[in-house]
């Protein structure tokens, strides 16, 4: 009878520690299947920490000695420890570097960072890397450790500064330059644009033309544009943009120029934008951030006036409160990007 009491406690542990994994599996991964790896990646390391104290309370209700337990427990303590250890330098670090870039907010999705030899809009923000899309529409993940350890520079998104550089002879006088230079920046709508310059060269003059961008979204295109500008308004002036060692290295003619005769456009199609083919991810990441963030101003409210309201109010705040919720968590659910594989 005594032998079958000592079993008894490991009887009972070890069926409820499996169905309790179990059931809390299923309620927090099993049936949210469709959820963003940002979710699921808390969730996993919940239902880690959840398994480990599961492991120690079966090695509680062993039917061993106390000495052979403590020695049980005490291998399952080095198993974790040897894997924190291992894994620390990485894992734990880019986790770290996550949540600390949660609290500070120094960039959201949507926004154009530039980090070392990458630049390119924040599609993602995991607890382990954030996903940036680059010029040419690829896809990035940099780890946390390395945003953290790095300066990035972030476009504000009340507006940017937008330039260009050039460089001109000595037989231009700058003030000749400086006005052409700001009505090309103005021409192509970069606002209070001002010239800079930059490099008296031994050879040339190196100018830099700058101006307000309101509209970041359009951040490449307007910078086409400016230079499409500037070639425009010194060409009209009859001002060649040209190396000095030109004439050093093919004869002209006396009085020739290198500006092209002036083309006009046949179609009236509208241009492409070039930001809503390559930055298509960061654009929906922005837009989910946005309403994310909008719906939880407006849960908050909701929430505040069901506590005052009574009656038929009551219930119709109440229903519009769960319709709210349920829109949020349906944000938390991955975007479609299967034909983004290769």
């Amino acid at each position: 009878m005594e032998t079958v009491s000592r079993f008894i406690p490991i009887a009972i542990t070890l069926p409820a520690v499996v169905f309790g994994l179990w059931l809390l599996h299923w309620v927090l991964l099993g049936r949210h299947k469709d959820l963003a790896s940002e979710k699921k990646f808390t969730r996993q390391l919940i239902m880690l920490g959840l398994t480990i104290v599961g492991v120690v309370s079966i090695a509680l209700a062993l039917p061993v000695v106390e000495s052979t337990r403590n020695q049980v427990i005490a291998f399952i303590g080095l198993v974790v420890s040897g894997i924190l250890a291992f894994s620390s330098t990485t894992l734990f670090a880019n986790l770290m570097g996550g949540l600390m870039m949660r609290i500070t907010q120094p960039f959201r999705a949507g926004d154009f960072i530039r980090v070392e030899e990458y630049f390119g809009r924040v599609a993602e923000r995991g607890l382990m890397d954030t996903e940036i899309q680059t010029e040419t529409r690829e896809l990035i993940a940099i780890p946390n450790t390395f945003l953290i350890s790095h300066p990035v520079s972030v476009i504000r998104s009340s507006g940017t500064i937008v330039s260009a550089t050039l460089s001109l002879g000595y037989d231009l006088h700058h003030s000749q330059i400086e006005p052409l230079l700001t009505e090309a920046a103005s021409s192509c709508g970069l606002e209070e644009p001002f010239v800079h310059i930059m490099k008296l060269g031994d050879t040339a003059v190196t100018y830099k033309v700058n101006g307000m961008l309101k509209e970041t979204k359009s951040f490449l295109t307007a910078k086409s544009k400016l230079y499409a500008a500037v070639l425009d308004r010194l060409h009209r002036e009859n001002i060649e943009i040209v190396s000095p060692a030109f004439m050093n290295q093919r004869p002209l003619r006396d009085g020739q120029q290198f500006i092209p005769q002036p083309v006009y456009a046949k179609s009236v199609t509208a241009a492409t934008e070039a930001e809503k083919i390559v930055f298509d991810k960061a654009e929906e990441a922005e837009a989910r951030e946005f309403e994310r963030e909008s719906l939880k101003a407006e849960i908050q409210k909701l929430e505040e006036e069901l506590k005052l309201a009574e009656g038929d109010e009551k219930e119709r705040l109440r229903y519009q409160l769960e319709g709210s919720k349920e829109a949020l968590e349906t944000l938390g659910k991955p975007a479609d990007t299967s034909t983004d594989n290769p």
